[in-house]
């Protein structure tokens, strides 16, 4: 079974500084009807203007991934620890419930956009340490796994997310580990098909939710570069 989340029914918040959508119940946002997908708790796409940035919070034991799609960022915790991603970079924080993480935009004149994860952390699993990665967005490539396998970032959890890239009028089928998978578009429309017959169509930024079916054969028209979050064996 396939339910499109179109992107021009996600929450929305503009302060000027900053634009969002969001997939799932965030902030201000709130829908009862979405309040997240198994573990997959936070699913963000947010614009920080030049020289803005989040201010310090603490999280609840997630691990939190950001894609960076643009620009330049600069994380920071109550420490004095720093790192900085460029577009093209993947970083998971494992954040410790004793410190604040803040995140600014550095660059003086270009937007940062990012995808932000937050993913439900097994409550027996300390945090990681951090971890970055670099993702070409003309690639299909593992990016994160409960393992680390193939050089992905590795998860306190059962989840697999994989960068999908496909040119125009390319398919690809994809055999799912479990019973419940995301598919976010990033960039480009597609067509889902299952084995069952099932078709959706999504959009650029569109989501779609994937469930009891193991295997998806995803087609694109044009280009497309999305996200599939894949839940493996949850209820």
């Amino acid at each position: 079974m396939m339910t499109l989340r179109p992107a021009n029914h996600c929450g929305k918040a503009d302060y000027g500084w900053l634009q969002a959508r969001y997939s799932f119940s965030f902030g201000h946002y709130f829908d009862p009807d979405f309040m997240g997908f198994k573990t997959l708790r936070v699913l963000n796409q947010e614009v920080i203007a030049p020289q803005n940035a989040l201010q310090p919070r603490t999280y609840p034991h997630v691990d939190i991934l950001n894609i960076i799609l643009k620009g330049h960022a600069e994380y920071r915790d109550s420490l004095g620890n720093t790192i900085q991603a460029d577009e093209g970079e993947c970083v998971r924080f494992s954040p410790r419930p004793d410190l604040s993480y803040s995140e600014q935009n550095v660059c003086p004149k270009t937007p940062l956009t990012r995808l932000q994860l937050w993913l439900n952390a097994c409550p027996q699993q300390e945090s990681l340490p951090l971890q970055k990665i670099a993702i070409s967005e003309n690639e299909s490539k593992l990016i994160a796994s409960p393992d680390g396998e193939d050089q992905s970032i590795q998860l306190r959890q059962q989840i697999w997310i994989t960068q999908i890239h496909l040119a125009a009028d390319e398919s690809t089928a994809i055999t799912l580990k479990g019973k419940n998978s995301f598919l976010q578009s990033i960039h480009g429309g597609a067509t889902l098909r299952t084995p069952k017959g099932e078709q959706l169509g999504m959009n650029c930024n569109d989501g779609a939710f994937i469930q009891d079916d193991n295997q998806i054969i995803i087609s694109a028209d044009k280009p497309f570069r999305g996200l599939l979050i894949d839940l493996g064996e949850q209820n």
